[in-house]
């Protein structure tokens, strides 16, 4: 995988969001971290040793995704 290094701004954007530990959904990701392929950003993170766990809910008949953290990458 083509991980961008963990001090990219766009990765330590989402990651400073997810650190709170509680469930943040696509669009919530979208528009506090500034980002927009967040599935790709989560991919990273990963990759950089992050554990986030994904979740579909369905919400007023729509299905979201939330993303929570639970074990941040080593810095």
């Amino acid at each position: 995988m083509n991980a961008a290094p963990l001090a990219s701004p766009r990765l330590q954007r989402v990651l400073t969001l997810l650190k709170d530990g509680r469930p943040h959904t696509t669009r919530d990701i979208v528009r506090r971290a500034r980002v927009m392929a967040v599935n790709a950003c989560i991919a990273e993170l990963r990759f950089h040793g992050a554990e986030i766990i994904c979740q579909a809910q369905i919400v007023n008949g729509a299905r979201r995704f939330y993303y929570t953290m639970t074990k941040a990458p080593k810095e």
